[in-house]
């Protein structure tokens, strides 16, 4: 029995923040699952007054495609809704082309919600996207957060990513659109097997009469999200216990590590390491643990563009100097994606790492009480060869290093994930 149109529309609305943003996104790929959410929200937007803005990304990739958007803008002009079509030019030709068009859309997603004033947008992953994830995590080995799947909302790009349909199913929502008489498009991809996701489809297909089925494995994820809730709490206790930021960097209190449960311990550094360097995937766990292996026992390493340092007691954690080594911006504008670099009379100036070069022209930064490798990652002010401030290696000389506003403060970023 498929669920009635008021069920599904109370069901997505549970899932949504209690007090809508004034202005809401949806992305909206011309499938079933998207279009079928763009008219579910397009209803509760308009009963709670916020205004909902449509978004489809073409990735250029298929000949279709095009097309296909403007068939997406058509219903979303039917029901009166504002629609932008964000193309993707940015492939070269090589890498994994999912995961760089993964990583394309929501960066263009993010960028139209900027540029809208959009605080939060809705993706239509269903109850079936998130027994899916959970079967190719399963395979992978993949332990509780990996299992927990996809987050029903978090912060990426500074925008509220919301999933209001893990707990709808892919066949209710096929269903609503029928009854109301509306088209979606099949994407040919959905057919082809050589898709892990598509392999795991047909799995889930075949693990149905054993109850195994799209809402018994979202129930699954959901309850390991709460567990990786509870997880993530106590590591973020964790981390005021044993580590400290000091200008963007680590220090790592090793005695007090080494007490911390093993899975807390990894849960700690690749936190640091996020922290750092920024999102993306998580290192493999061998790697991992390899990591938490080093600085368990006071060794130098490195893992994710960053470095294990000892000294003395600690380890700190720091910025790899290869990783940003050919990194250059100019001032006021980010440094690896988080420095901002500011003062009198740079204008025309440019903001490299520091490196050894720059660390022989600071003769005094050894009064900054950090390691050599740490401060030769760190960001500083060059006119050509010649270096004008360190900041953060003791050479302000009139100008400050600071985070970008919106890079999390250290500790809250263990609940950010």
């Amino acid at each position: 029995m498929s669920r009635t149109p008021n069920s599904l529309t109370s069901d997505i609305r549970a899932r949504l923040p209690e007090r809508l943003p004034q202005r809401l996104g949806v992305a909206v790929s011309g499938g079933g699952d998207s279009v079928a959410l763009m008219h579910l929200l397009a209803e509760i937007a308009a009963d709670e007054g916020a205004e909902l803005y449509a978004a489809t990304v073409d990735h250029g990739l298929r000949p279709e495609a095009a097309e296909e958007a403007q068939i997406v803008a058509r219903q979303a002009a039917d029901l009166a809704l504002k629609h932008d079509i964000l193309k993707w030019q940015g492939w070269d030709g090589s890498g994994n082309l999912q995961d760089q068009a993964r990583r394309a859309r929501y960066a263009l997603l993010a960028q139209w919600a900027h540029a809208n004033s959009i605080p939060a947008i809705a993706l239509g992953h269903t109850a079936d996207d998130q027994a899916e994830t959970v079967l190719m995590r399963l395979a992978r080995s993949a332990g509780v957060t990996g299992l927990a799947a996809m987050p029903n909302s978090h912060v990426r790009e500074g925008v509220t990513i919301l999933r209001p349909m893990l707990g709808t199913t892919r066949h209710s929502l096929r269903d609503y659109l029928s009854d109301k008489g509306l088209n979606w498009i099949e994407d040919p991809s959905n057919q082809d097997k050589r898709f892990d996701r598509i392999k795991a489809r047909k799995a889930l297909a075949d693990l149905s009469p054993l109850g195994v089925t799209p809402e018994t494995l979202s129930r699954v994820a959901s309850n390991l999200a709460q567990a990786r809730e509870a997880l993530d709490l106590f590591t973020q206790e964790s981390a005021r216990k044993v580590a400290v930021a000091i200008d963007g960097d680590v220090c790592v209190d090793r005695a007090a590590f080494q007490t911390l449960p093993a899975e807390i311990k990894r849960r700690l550094l690749i936190g640091i390491l996020r922290w750092i360097s920024g999102p993306g995937y998580p290192p493999r766990q061998s790697a991992v643990d390899q990591a938490v292996e080093a600085l368990d026992n006071g060794e130098a390493g490195s893992l994710s563009g960053c470095l294990l340092v000892p000294q003395a007691a600690n380890t700190w954690i720091c910025r790899e100097f290869q990783a940003v080594a050919n990194l250059k911006a100019r001032p006021a504008a980010r440094w690896d994606e988080r420095w901002i670099l500011s003062g009198p009379g740079i204008d025309g100036f440019e903001i490299r790492a520091l490196g050894e070069a720059g660390l022989a022209s600071v003769p005094d930064w050894r009064a900054t009480g950090r390691p050599r490798l740490v401060l030769q990652s760190s960001p500083a002010i060059w006119h050509g060869d010649e270096l004008q401030a360190a900041p953060l290696a003791g050479f302000p000389n009139g100008c400050s290093a600071e985070l970008a506003p919106e890079w999390s403060e250290f500790y809250a970023s263990f609940l950010s994930h």
